[in-house]
This record gives C-alpha cells, sequence and structure tokens, in this order.
C-alpha cells in the first residue's frame, strides 16, 4: 500500500492517499488476475476463460477510472470553477453505477435467452481452479476497497469494491452449478446467470440511489446541519440560530450559512469576537467554511414581549409551525417583521401567510406584517 502510494506520490494516511492505494490495489490484481486467465484461455482454447479475464480488464478500468476521478477532484479551484473540482467524484459513482447496470442487464438477458435456447456446456477441471482462485481474490479485495471506501467516505471507491464482491459471489455460483452439470447431469447455468445478473442490478441500483443522494442532499448532510445548530447555540452572544443552508462541492468539502438572533445592544466589535472565533471552530472541526447573517432583536422591550405573545397565539394551535424568530418593530414606520419555521407536511404555504396576517390585523389594525415562511434547512 506504501508502496502505491509513494509510486503516486501519495501520503498514505490522506484521503486521497488512501483511494489511490485502494484504486491501485485494485488494478494491479485485476490487472495480473486478466493476463493468466486470458493467457490460460488461450492455451486452453476456453472462451469462458477468456471472458473471465476480459471482466477483469473491465474491473480495471473501473478503478482506473475512480482513480482519475479522485485525481480530477483534487484539482485546484480556477476561474472556471472558484469551488473547486470535488463534485467529480460524484460523477465518477454516478459512472460506476451505470457500469454495474448495463453489467448485469447484458448478462440477464443472455440468461433468459439461455432459458429458451440452451446451449452445451464444457466445464474443465482447470477452468474451475482457476474461477475458485479468482473468487477467493476478489471478495477480500472488495471487502477491503469497501473498508477503504468507508475510511476515506468515497462512494466511487465503496462502489467499485462492491462491484469486486459481487464477481466474487457470482463466481461462487457458476462454480456451483458447474458442480451440479459434473455430477447429476443437471444444466442450472441460465438460472444461475438470471439470479446473479440480479444480484448485480441490485448493486447497481443501490450504488445509484447513493450517488443521487449525495448530488441532492443526503442524510449525512441533515446530521451535520443539526450538529452545526448545536454547536452555534451554545455560542455565548448567541441567542437563535435559524435558516441554515449547506453547499457540497465534493466530499468532505462544505460552505454554508445562517442566520443568528443577537441583542441588538451588542457592538460590531463585541459581535465579531465570539463570531470570529465560531467561524474557526467550525472550519476546524467540520470543515465548513461559515458565513453568519445577523438579526439584532430586543425580547426585552416591553412591545417586542407582549409582539411574541401574540405571535405565541397564533403559531401555538398550528403544528406545523415548528417555531418563529427574527421578530422585529420598525422604530421609524412600527413596521412588523417576522419567520416562520415549518415542517416539511405543509404544502399550503400561502393559506399559513392569509391567516398569519389576517390575524395579526385583529392585533395590530393598520401595521404592515412582513412574514417570511421557510424549513430548518433552507
Amino acid at each position: 500500500m506504501n508502496l502505491i502510494c509513494k509510486l503516486f506520490r501519495q501520503d498514505s494516511e490522506t484521503r486521497e492517499g488512501i483511494i489511490t492505494a485502494a484504486s491501485g490495489l485494485g488494478i494491479l490484481v485485476n490487472l495480473l488476475l486478466a493476463a493468466i486467465k486470458m493467457l490460460v484461455g488461450a492455451l486452453a482454447s476456453s472462451i469462458a476463460i477468456v471472458s473471465e479475464g476480459v471482466n477483469n480488464l473491465a474491473d480495471a478500468m473501473t478503478s482506473i477510472l475512480t482513480l482519475v476521478g479522485t485525481k480530477l477532484a483534487g484539482k485546484h479551484p480556477d476561474e472556471k470553477h472558484p469551488f473547486g473540482y470535488g463534485r467529480i467524484e460524484y460523477l465518477t459513482s454516478l459512472v460506476v453505477a451505470v457500469l454495474i447496470l448495463v453489467t448485469g442487464v447484458e448478462m440477464l438477458i443472455s440468461s433468459v435467452k439461455l432459458v429458451f435456447q440452451p446451449a452445451e456446456l464444457s466445464i474443465s477441471v482447470l477452468s474451475l481452479v482457476i474461477v475458485a482462485v479468482s473468487a477467493v481474490v476478489k471478495f477480500f479485495l472488495g471487502v477491503f476497497t469497501i473498508k477503504q471506501g468507508k475510511k476515506a467516505g468515497s462512494s466511487a471507491l465503496e462502489a467499485v469494491g462492491l462491484e469486486c464482491r459481487n464477481d466474487s459471489f457470482c463466481s461462487i455460483v457458476t462454480i456451483l452449478t458447474a458442480v451440479i452439470f459434473l455430477t447429476c447431469h443437471l444444466s442450472l447455468d441460465a438460472y444461475a446467470g438470471i439470479f446473479t445478473s440480479l444480484i448485480i442490478l441490485k448493486a447497481g441500483l443501490e450504488v445509484l440511489k447513493e450517488t443521487v443522494s449525495e448530488l441532492i442532499g443526503r442524510p449525512g448532510e441533515k446530521e451535520l446541519a443539526i450538529q452545526l445548530y448545536k454547536e452555534i447555540l451554545t455560542t455565548d452572544g448567541v441567542l437563535y440560530a435559524a435558516d441554515m443552508m449547506l453547499h457540497n462541492y465534493g466530499p468532505d468539502q462544505w460552505s454554508g450559512s445562517c442566520n443568528l438572533e443577537i441583542d441588538h445592544e451588542k457592538t460590531v466589535g463585541e459581535i465579531y469576537q465570539f463570531l470570529h472565533k465560531l467561524q474557526l471552530k467550525i472550519m476546524q472541526e467540520y470543515g465548513v467554511t461559515m458565513v453568519f447573517g445577523i438579526y439584532a432583536v430586543d425580547n426585552d422591550h416591553e412591545e417586542v414581549k407582549a409582539l411574541r405573545k401574540v405571535i405565541s397565539g397564533f403559531t401555538v394551535p398550528h403544528p406545523n409551525v415548528k417555531s418563529f424568530h427574527a421578530v422585529y418593530i420598525d422604530p421609524d414606520n412600527g413596521d412588523i417583521y417576522c419567520d416562520f419555521t415549518v415542517d416539511y407536511e405543509l404544502r399550503d404555504w400561502d393559506g399559513l401567510r392569509t391567516d398569519f396576517l389576517r390575524y395579526m390585523q385583529q392585533h395590530y389594525p393598520g401595521r404592515r406584517v412582513e412574514l417570511v415562511i421557510e424549513t430548518k434547512f433552507v
């Protein structure tokens, strides 16, 4: 592993180093297996063994694709892509998923044809030995690659490992059907092919689902946001936090924003001190570049206290409204501002807005009221 990293001039302890080492190992193992199978297959005139070798070549290409994707994703930002190239890794995972699905579909079609048009099997002990050795090697390579993919947080590397592991399962099924044929003279080759193709398709769909989740927002993003909210709300000087937005530009590449309620009597210098420390802490511990917006609030003012009670009178009977914030009364013209945080079950935002404005006119006739409706994660 260290030797592979040295060849690519990578530190084996870094994320890129882990991906490089695992991908490099996958390339070497698959190329070696492909060379052996294709040589033996040619000498023995066995199309089955040659086909196994071609499959290993395809697996090597998948590892090369992952390696290239990681290298491109690590490029520094430039004028064309000011936020970097990190999302290329997601595209790599997408391509790997498509390749897995194509393989599964092709195998399924071939296997179904064999059900209606059975072909005469030609099985040798040599071919079984080669397939068995390959299955063992690919299984351990797959398990190792999946483990390294999880360690590095690389969905593309996990997908490659999953493909390797599935190849070993397919080889085991092939061996079992061959043994049954040799001992019982019963051909289950076509049905075994259908079974293995379904396993491959399932794996491809799982990789595709995971990749799409990465692109549109996944549970891990919500978990990160919850952790950031806890970190922000425990900071002295922050009264409330809302409107968080997180943008992912590749694995471990995040930028975000969040609006904070701050006591209006705090000076700019005081606010800067604790927010700057908070920004640095979030960057160092969570890897997120966070920008803060500020709501200046005066929750101790009697008029604001009364206003908050009035707003609570509306929100409490509405279970879809989870909280409200940014309550502000314009000292010049008396305009009222407020934000609602609602759950995802609420669909009629316009209806909620209309009801709230009508309610507020009963308590503050003639006042202009501005309501912003949003979810917890904007």
